[in-house]
């Protein structure tokens, strides 16, 4: 089966901001998906705006935003002219929950349509959204947000998205939507809902959108069989991602042993049954360890439509990881010294979490335990049914005494991370909590980080996102979408830094 017209290469949508607005926008002008990250981008837009904007994109995108009072008011509640100082802390933004006020609605639209509408700006390239499943309560107003700004493709994985593409179909022709929460301690066949009607919120105007393809991130032929035939809308794709991908990972099937070392053990139960997704019909990329030419002639072999790879990226200038770390990790790669440790257990969500090791990070056990536990951002933290039949929130990550308070068990805290901090961190834009203490980061890469150093010119200290496609592509291998004379003029001049602010 061939898949004419579709990438062959899908850029990770990696982290909170490391895969931003400037990273898939200069892999969509190579002819190939750039994917922005969707998480926390209420955050991630509150805190650029506090450090003063540079560069001037946000208030750039916020002008173009549709509803003109939203934008403003979003920028008399957080834009700081010359930023703010740096050793004060960024002013906090609402927590979510499965009911949003109306600030925090109006930023998660906002932000997902600023980092959409800045990615696509300036060329006719595809873009992207990645999301995950796991962090609920946001993706509503989420979708709808990336949708104003025309996102070509959802995608979405770390859990079962069933009721996605349903959504997208809806908010497409502006209906009401709504989604089915998950809730610990809920009576079996309750039913708790979040819910997003465009029309309010568009003031009774809302418009009819484009629907974005719907890419469903799975680890399991049985996942993308069921969801191929049993979700609420058209699937248009799948992304079959290896253990060996990084963030968020799927748990290995059976009963969970760890190695030695303490991480998950897979087997050939976690490998997906490639023969069994190519016959629903539908276009898959590979996913895990990808980044390499013979990787990608592979995956076209086996009747993908190409792959996905995520950790080459997210070393390259133009991803939105801090600076230092990245120099750090190609230097650790070029020594041999760099290397993922999956911990079973630092993730909120339950799901194994790839972390790379690096000195002064949360990687290292004493910079953790120094750590006071805060939960200040909420996104991983798990509803559950209160005595009085309301809901609460509760995070594993939390203050301990807070967690056993709300019904939490003693053992679901130990070893759990402040996840949700260390992803702000890794871009810098950490919090200084209490006592002066900044958040330190928490990085999560793919076991190709051992091998990033590869894409190093010689003499070089870094790369450019378009030196990650040229090794992928050899000129022997085109692209299936893309203007040829639009990527050679890509790798000139699309990819200079641009200040993110």
């Amino acid at each position: 089966m061939t898949h004419s017209g579709l990438p062959v290469i899908i850029q990770g949508g990696m982290g909170a901001g490391v895969s931003d607005w400037v990273l898939a926008r200069a892999v969509s002008k190579a002819g190939h998906l750039g994917v922005v990250s969707g998480t926390a981008l209420d955050a991630i837009l509150a805190r650029r705006l506090q450090i003063g904007d540079i560069g001037g994109h946000m208030r750039r995108a916020l002008g173009n935003f549709p509803i003109p009072d939203v934008a403003q008011r979003i920028l008399d509640r957080y834009f700081v002219p010359g930023g703010k100082p740096t050793d004060k802390p960024f002013k906090s933004k609402p927590m979510p929950t499965e009911k949003p006020s109306q600030h925090l609605e109006e930023l998660l639209v906002a932000a997902n349509f600023v980092e959409v509408f800045l990615a696509k700006e300036g060329h006719d390239g595809l873009v992207g959204i990645n999301f995950l499943e796991k962090i609920q309560t946001p993706n509503l107003p989420s979708f709808y947000g990336a949708m104003l700004a025309g996102v070509s493709f959802v995608l979405m994985g770390a859990g079962i998205p069933r009721a996605v593409p349903g959504i997208l179909d809806k908010l497409a022709q502006g209906q009401p939507v709504e989604l089915r929460l998950d809730i610990q301690d809920a009576e079996r066949g309750e039913e708790f809902v979040t819910t997003f009607d465009p029309d309010s919120f568009c003031g009774g105007k809302a418009q009819k959108l484009d629907r974005p393809d719907f890419l469903a991130i799975v680890s399991s032929s049985t996942l993308a069989t069921m969801l191929a035939r049993k979700a609420s809308g058209k699937v248009n794709g799948f992304v079959v991602e290896a253990p060996t991908a990084g963030g968020h990972n799927a748990p290995p099937r059976g009963k969970l042993q760890l190695s030695v070392e303490g991480e998950p053990i897979y087997g050939d139960r976690d490998e997906a049954d490639l023969e069994a997704i190519n016959s629903l019909g539908l276009p898959f990329w590979l996913a895990g360890s990808a980044a390499e030419p013979e990787r990608v002639t592979a995956a076209l072999e086996l009747g993908a439509a190409g792959v996905q790879v995520g950790t080459a990226f997210a070393f390259c200038e133009e991803s939105g990881l801090g600076t230092e770390i990245k120099a750090h990790t190609l230097a650790m790669s070029q020594q041999g010294r760099a290397k993922v440790f999956t911990d079973p257990v630092a993730s909120p969500t339950g799901f194994p979490f790839k972390v790379l090791q690096m000195k002064d990070t949360h990687s290292d056990t004493e910079t953790y335990e120094n750590r006071t536990r805060i939960c200040d951002l909420g996104y991983l933290r798990h509803a559950y049914k209160k005595p009085n039949g309301k809901l609460g929130w509760r995070c594993p990550s939390e203050p301990i005494k807070d967690y056993l308070r709300k019904g939490g068990k003693i053992e679901d805290t130990k070893g759990r991370k402040c996840v949700c901090n260390g992803l702000m961190a890794n871009i810098d834009l950490g919090q200084i909590q209490k006592g002066d203490q900044l958040e330190k980061p928490l990085i999560t890469s793919g076991d190709d980080v051992a091998h990033v150093a590869r894409f190093l010119k010689p003499g070089a200290s870094t790369y450019k996102a378009i030196d990650v496609i040229e090794y992928l592509l050899p000129e022997n291998m085109t692209t299936t979408f893309g203007d040829p004379e639009t990527c050679d003029a890509v790798s000139k001049d699309a990819t200079t830094s641009i200040p993110r602010g």
